[in-house]
């Protein structure tokens, strides 16, 4: 059975199509051909497919299409504006935060969403906020810096790794 969804898709209308539990990811990926949201296990424990809905972080792996009817969706091509990158992907690729990609939209999503809600996060809330987003490139150091760098909160202050 084919299920016709309406929903919005960084700021505009989209239509996705099919059987109403395929999953988010594939809609985006396949049918927008928004490519950024990246496959990582395909069972909610990587953080890499995170893109926000209704401003809430979640795994687009795990989201059945029925759910979004209605709703807002942001995927990383839907973080910049009017043609600027957004400051955190700007800060992601100064600071090093971006390495390999594969986890980087989800980081860049998830940070949007902490800073959206709280401006100035410590290092300790930025920890447990990108808790869900694996990362096996930078160890994490280079990621807390460039969203401290976007906050101001922390910004040149030595890191647990650097003051040890």
């Amino acid at each position: 059975m084919s299920t016709r969804i309406r929903c919005t898709v960084n700021g505009k209308p989209a239509e996705l199509t099919g059987d109403p539990m395929d999953r988010l990811l594939d809609a985006l990926r396949e049918t927008l051909k928004l490519t950024g949201t990246k496959e990582g296990c395909g069972e909610g424990e990587c953080g890499a497919c995170t893109v926000l809905l209704d401003g809430e972080p979640v795994c687009a792996c795990l989201v059945p299409i029925i759910q979004v009817e209605g709703r807002e969706i942001v995927t990383i091509e839907g973080v910049e504006k009017n043609g600027q990158l957004d400051p955190l992907q700007e800060a992601f690729v100064t600071e090093g935060g971006a390495q390999c990609g594969a986890c980087t939209p989800g980081m860049i999503l998830t940070a949007r969403a902490l800073i959206d809600r709280v401006p100035e996060p410590d290092r300790a809330v930025i920890r447990e906020a990108l808790a869900g987003t694996l990362c096996r490139c930078t160890g994490y150091e280079r990621i807390f810096r460039s969203i401290e760098s976007v906050t101001r909160c922390d910004a040149g202050a030595p890191s647990e790794e650097e003051s040890s």
